[in-house]
């Protein structure tokens, strides 16, 4: 199975699918990295991965549906069996999601479908919540929606500060992505409307 990783910044969960990839926890080749700014971190760590790298810069696009067009066209020409998203910091366009229907994941920093959007990490500390978490789930039409794969709740503490907090979920989203990406490449994924049933081994 052939797997393209979309990023926009500093690529830690990049770092980690691709880690979990070389040490044969997900039997899948990270084939292609595909990003939307020059100065992204995440294309170094490609570099030292050799993982190829594509820039598509949106600037030379008329719109958003044009560039998830040669987005497409990379996709289809490199054989991409799974898009994974990775800190890409662009919503696909409807043609996108249903060219790649149930075929895109996406993690989040909160426990959808809570703090849906932008901050959610800061948002959740605001609000004071006692828990807080990371969902991997598809990608549909709209923003942090789609069916939920895996979640995982964590406490927040008394004090903690922004800074710690997203250490902690950063942490957590390190093993829950590969984790999900690994449930994926091994067909044990099984999605019926909003259901998501995981088979056991």
């Amino acid at each position: 199975m052939n797997i393209a990783i979309l990023a926009s910044g500093n690529g830690s969960n990049f770092e980690a699918i691709v880690k979990a990839a070389k040490r044969g926890y997900i039997k899948a080749f990270i084939k292609v990295l595909i990003t939307d700014k020059s100065n992204a971190y995440v294309r170094q760590r490609a570099k030292r991965n050799k993982i190829k790298d594509i820039l598509i810069d949106p600037s030379k696009f008329k719109s958003r549906l044009e560039f998830d067009e040669e987005v497409i066209k990379v996709l289809e020409k490199e054989k991409i069996d799974l898009v994974v998203l990775a800190g890409f910091m662009r919503i696909l366009s409807a043609k996108f999601v249903k060219r790649f229907k149930n075929r895109i994941l996406n993690i989040h920093p909160a426990l959808l479908p809570a703090f849906k959007g932008e901050n959610a990490i800061r948002r959740a500390l605001q609000h004071n919540c006692k828990v807080t978490g990371v969902t991997v789930h598809f990608v549909d039409e709209k923003v942090d929606n789609g069916p939920i794969i895996l979640q995982q709740a964590i406490e927040i503490k008394r004090g903690e500060t922004l800074e710690r907090l997203e250490e902690r979920i950063h942490n957590l989203e390190h093993k829950l992505y590969p984790l999900a990406v690994k449930l994926f490449t091994e067909r044990r994924i099984k999605i019926k409307n909003r259901n998501v049933e995981i088979e056991p081994l």
